[in-house]
C-alpha cells in the first residue's frame, strides 16, 4: 500500500453550501454568482462574492473543467443499495460536486458481481467521466477492472495495486474510544464486537488494544466476536458479566450490538453510565439516540469520505489522477449520555 495511508486528511473545503447557507440565498443563486449566468440584482451578486470571499470559497477548477467537457456526469456503484452506509458517502459526493451542474448515476449492484459488471458496462455506454465504488464495510474487495475512466474506491478497499481507495479509520475508532473511556476513569474495560471474519472487527479491536497498552492496562476479558446484532448485545453482555462481574466500560463494535448491551445491564441491575460506560460503534442515529440512555458513538466520517472521494474523482478527470493505495479518513466520537 502507498504511504498515504499515513498522511493526514486534508482540511474540509468551503463547499458551494456553506456560501449559500451563510449568504442567505439558494446554491443555485451562488452557482449562478460564481459562473456569471442568470439575472440577478447587483446588490445579491455582491454579497454572494462578498461572502464568498470571506469563507475563503475557491471554485475547483478541475471540477470547472468537466463542466466544459462531455457529459457533465459520474457514476456511483453501491453494493448495498440506499443503506445508512452508502447515503452519507453519496451526500459527501454531492457535497464536493458543482450542484446542478454534473449528475450522478447510482446503481446497486445488490453484493452481486454480475450485476456489478453489468451496471459498470452501462455506466461507460452512458459516457461517464469517472466512477466511485463504495462497499459496506473495510473489506477488501476486487477492482472494477481496466476501465477507460478513473475510479476511486470508498469505505471497502480495493485489492487492484494500481487503484486508490478512501476508507474509514476503524482502528483509530477503536483507540479513540478507549482513550475516552480511560479520561473517564475507566479502567476495566470489556469489548464486544462483530464475527471476526470482519476485517473492521479486527481493527476496531486492535485500536482498544493498542489505547489500553498505552495504559499499562490490558481488555478485562478476551473480545467477544459474535453477530451484528442487538441480540447478540444482550447474550454477550450476560457472558462479559458472569467472566468480569467488576467490569466498569463496555466499548461495542456496532451501536446496534451497544444497544442490547445497554438492555442487558439493565436487567442485571447495572447502571449506564453510573456502574458501567458504554460505547458504540458508526454513529447510526436511529439506533444511537433511540438507546436508553442515548449512546456515545464513533463516527466514521462517511461523508468526508465521499467528499474525499469526489475530490480526487475530479483531480483525476482533469488529468492528474492519484497514485494507487489507501487514504485513510479519521474516525471522531460523538459523546453522548452513556459515558458522561
Amino acid at each position: 500500500m502507498s504511504d498515504r495511508e499515513e498522511r493526514p486528511d486534508r482540511p474540509r473545503a468551503v463547499t458551494i453550501r456553506d456560501v449559500a447557507a451563510a449568504s442567505g440565498v439558494s446554491i443555485g443563486t451562488v452557482s449562478k454568482v460564481l459562473n456569471g449566468r442568470g439575472k440577478l440584482r447587483a446588490e445579491t451578486r455582491a454579497r454572494v462574492a462578498a461572502v464568498a470571499d470571506r469563507l475563503g470559497f475557491r471554485p475547483n477548477p478541475l471540477a470547472q473543467g468537466l463542466l466544459a467537457g462531455r457529459t457533465h456526469t459520474i457514476g456511483l456503484i453501491a453494493c448495498d443499495g440506499f443503506s445508512r452506509f452508502s447515503v452519507p458517502v453519496m451526500l459527501g459526493i454531492e457535497d464536493s460536486l458543482a450542484p446542478g451542474e454534473i449528475s450522478v448515476f447510482t446503481c446497486d449492484t445488490r453484493n452481486d458481481p454480475i450485476r456489478e459488471r453489468h451496471h459498470v458496462e452501462r455506466l461507460l455506454a452512458r459516457r461517464v467521466e469517472g466512477i466511485v465504488a463504495t462497499g459496506r464495510r473495510a473489506e477488501t474487495r476486487n477492482g472494477l477492472g481496466d476501465l477507460p475512466v478513473p475510479v476511486i474506491h470508498t469505505v471497502s478497499r480495493s485489492a487492484a495495486p494500481g487503484d486508490f481507495s478512501v476508507v474509514p479509520d476503524d482502528r483509530g475508532g477503536g483507540v479513540l474510544a478507549a482513550r475516552h473511556l480511560l479520561a473517564a476513569g475507566r479502567s476495566r474495560i470489556g469489548h464486544i464486537t462483530g464475527p471476526r471474519r470482519y476485517l473492521a472487527a479486527g481493527q476496531r479491536a486492535a485500536g482498544l488494544a493498542a489505547a489500553l497498552a498505552e495504559a499499562e492496562l490490558r481488555p478485562a476479558a478476551e473480545p467477544l466476536f459474535g453477530e451484528w446484532s442487538e441480540e447478540w448485545g444482550r447474550q454477550a453482555a450476560g457472558i462479559l458479566l458472569r467472566a468480569r462481574p467488576d467490569v466498569d466500560a463496555v466499548f461495542c463494535g456496532s451501536d446496534q450490538i451497544a444497544r442490547g448491551v445497554a438492555e442487558a445491564m439493565g436487567e442485571h441491575g447495572r447502571k449506564v453510565p453510573d456502574d458501567v460506560a458504554l460505547i458504540g460503534f458508526e454513529n447510526w442515529e436511529p439506533m444511537a439516540l433511540g438507546a436508553r440512555p442515548p449512546l456515545t458513538s464513533v463516527d466514521l466520517n462517511l461523508a468526508e469520505i465521499g467528499r474525499t472521494a469526489a475530490r480526487y474523482l475530479l483531480e483525476a478527470i482533469g488529468g492528474t489522477p492519484p497514485a494507487g493505495g489507501v487514504l485513510t479518513v479519521p474516525a471522531t466520537l460523538v459523546v453522548r449520555e452513556s459515558t458522561r
